[in-house]
């Protein structure tokens, strides 16, 4: 297959620390510009909407979409319409009706829609996935809590309505387990803490249960200082599952074990090349839907004004 001509849409953090490299290492793609409303790529035609990227080089065939989840569906819509492949960093949007209008624009155009979940790709996941399809978890913890300022300065969009709030990261962590546990789970209670300045909250503490009784509890918080926890704990009757640094750490009753080296982003990558190679997509919204779960069953707890 020749390289795929790939267009990014939003030049922040996340496209410089992640995409960029990725892209950059693999041979499946070649990125031809970027559309970014405040920066550009050196050495790349930039351009300031994905209408004018679309219009100026329609030798495109797929973009990537950084921006956040708020502004998604409209940049999605109009790659998609112009018969364009679409990766969808996460979240794939800012709700699910959204993304399933999108899901369904993509088979009728006959493109691959792509949403995103990094977690997944982290190494420990698939040898998770594999242990517990063989032995059966009786308890799940997850802790997921790091600093807002330090990964998101400046950045108030998180804070917005559709932004997400602890669940930008939370979601992470939703990834993993809905990508691990042999039974689908649904939320069972939930509280989450909204600062009196914000309209997204700034810690959640949700109990989830499947069709067996498996009790699985989530703590997210954002206002972790020092160490950051990005850790999942699975007691079976063969031993202890406990992951560490959000995938790239895993000991299985005690014994640290071996992983893949890959990094989630190249991963991603692969995986996108694929679908478009197989003429597939990939939108799997389970971490998005405990997500608005936790919205419609969560209670709401008014917490201190939080500023970045």
């Amino acid at each position: 297959m020749t390289a795929i001509k790939l267009g990014i849409v939003g030049v922040g953090k996340i496209a410089t620390d992640q995409h960029l490299p990725a892209i950059a290492a693999n041979g499946d793609f070649h990125l031809l510009a970027s559309a970014s409303r405040n920066a550009s790529i050196d050495g790349l035609p930039g351009f300031t909407s994905i209408d004018e990227m679309l219009a100026r080089q329609p030798e495109i065939e797929a973009v990537a979409l950084c921006m956040p989840p708020q502004h998604r569906y409209q940049a999605a819509h109009a790659a998609l319409t112009a018969g364009k492949h679409v990766f969808m960093e996460k979240p794939p949007g800012a709700t699910l009706s959204e993304v399933a209008d999108l899901e369904k624009l993509a088979q009728a155009k006959g493109v691959t829609l792509f949403a995103s979940w990094h977690s997944r790709h982290a190494p420990a996941v698939q040898v998770m996935k594999s242990f517990l399809a063989k032995h059966a978890p009786s308890k799940v913890e997850v802790i997921w809590k790091e600093d807002v300022r330090h990964w998101h300065p400046g950045q108030e969009w998180i804070w917005e309505a559709g932004g997400l709030g602890v669940f930008d990261p939370g979601i992470n962590a939703l990834s993993i387990v809905t990508e691990i546990l042999p039974n689908a789970m649904f939320l069972k209670s939930g509280v989450l803490e909204f600062p009196a300045n914000r309209d997204a909250p700034i810690a959640a503490d949700l109990r989830f249960t499947d069709a067996t009784g498996l009790a699985v509890h989530a703590a997210f918080d954002w206002r972790q200082t020092g160490k950051q926890s990005w850790e999942i704990n699975v007691a079976t009757g063969a031993g202890e599952l406990r992951m560490a640094d959000g995938g790239a750490k895993l000991w299985i009753d005690g014994v640290a074990q071996e992983l893949p080296e890959e990094g989630e982003y190249p991963s991603l990558y692969r995986h996108f090349a694929s679908l478009v190679k197989n003429g597939q997509s990939d939108v799997d919204l389970s971490p998005l839907r405990h997500v608005a779960d936790a919205f419609m069953l969560g209670k709401r707890k008014e917490v201190e004004a939080f500023d970045s």
